[in-house]
């Protein structure tokens, strides 16, 4: 290691009581010696104990059913989750509308996301009220052990469209080390074969089994990982799961208006599409620092930043991209209808 890059050690060391999940971006993170001493299983299962201790605060928020599926099994499923009318005017509205979209190529599969901010609301108000329903809130605060607004887009997976290598988000990862929420209210039905979400049921829970697999990755990933297990997003294989005491994957084979809240920091996957297929979804996800003893104080969920945050993240990488400082995944395709192909 250059000696110059030393003097960045007080930064990497601040980054360790953050969300910080690289395991090649940051050397202490990284670090073998570190993590052979304990350092990620430390921080892991600091994180989730500070999630848990969060939630019971916030446990009114949700039904007490749900909060008894969500521990059992790290997600929530709420089918018909809006009434039938509701629902209709909310598919139909964004169904009907060309919008502002961005979209990221991973292998065979095109993922195309709507920020929601204010003009989206502004000509579709059935999703403004979806985003006040105390349902929706609840269990995306609930499940992301925060008193935050998630950021929410209006999401199309296309696969198998193209002819290209397999979209890597088929392989069971983690999203990162600590619990964080996404939902996906799907506006068009899933088939079992056609690319629903797969999650193994009871994998965001730290058991001894899970934290010693965590600790081993962290061990051996910069030797044989890929390279998104290296920063951070841990690959598993079906076979390793029975080891941990998991099951098999769990397929969202749904119907339209289901919501289903995962912890993603549980194993979870998009599933193979066997033919081109089109699914349509709104999405929403958060992640704060896993390690803030509070719920709320959240200066990114005030109400003139809140329904900005996904516009304005995507117009910031395309600054930095011409700036030459980041890449930037997300191509600025102009207006489109969501399930335009």
């Amino acid at each position: 290691m250059h000696p110059l890059r030393w003097l960045l050690s007080p930064l990497w060391a601040a980054a360790l009581a953050t969300g910080a999940k690289s395991f090649v971006d940051n050397p202490l993170i990284g670090s073998k010696r570190l993590n052979a001493a304990g350092l990620h299983a430390a921080r892991v299962r600091l994180a989730h104990r500070m999630a848990w201790w969060r939630r019971a605060k916030l446990a009114k928020l949700i039904a007490p059913e749900q909060a008894e599926a969500f521990a059992r099994d790290g997600f929530v499923v709420v089918p018909d989750f809006l009434s039938a009318p509701r629902f209709a005017r909310l598919r139909d509205g964004i169904a009907a509308q060309r919008l502002p979209a961005r979209e990221m190529q991973q292998g065979d599969a095109i993922t195309r996301r709507i920020a929601v901010d204010p003009p989206v609301m502004d000509v579709l108000p059935e999703l403004r009220a979806l985003l006040r329903d105390p349902r929706w809130r609840g269990l995306n605060r609930y499940v992301g052990s925060y008193d935050s607004e998630p950021r929410v887009y209006i999401q199309t997976i296309l696969a198998g469209h193209y002819d290209a290598p397999p979209d890597p988000q088929l392989h069971l990862h983690a999203d990162t080390f600590h619990p964080t929420v996404k939902a996906w209210l799907f506006l068009t039905d899933v088939a079992e074969d056609e690319g629903p979400l797969t999650y193994v049921a009871g994998s965001h829970r730290i058991t001894p089994e899970r934290l010693a697999w965590e600790a081993e990755r962290s061990r051996t990933v910069l030797e044989t990982g890929d390279r998104l297990s290296q920063r951070g997003s841990l690959r598993i294989e079906p076979e390793e799961l029975p080891a941990l005491g998991l099951p098999p994957a769990t397929r969202f084979a749904v119907s339209a208006n289901t919501l289903v809240v995962a912890d993603t920091s549980g194993f979870h996957a998009r599933g193979a599409s066997v033919r081109p297929s089109t699914r349509v979804e709104i999405w929403a996800y958060g992640r704060r620092n896993p390690f803030l003893p509070w719920t709320g104080l959240d200066l990114l969920s005030a109400p003139l930043v809140a329904h900005r945050r996904g516009a304005w993240y995507g117009r910031a990488l395309d600054r930095l991209q011409r700036w030459g400082l980041a890449g930037q995944p997300w191509r600025d395709v102009g207006k489109k209808f969501a399930a335009e192909r």
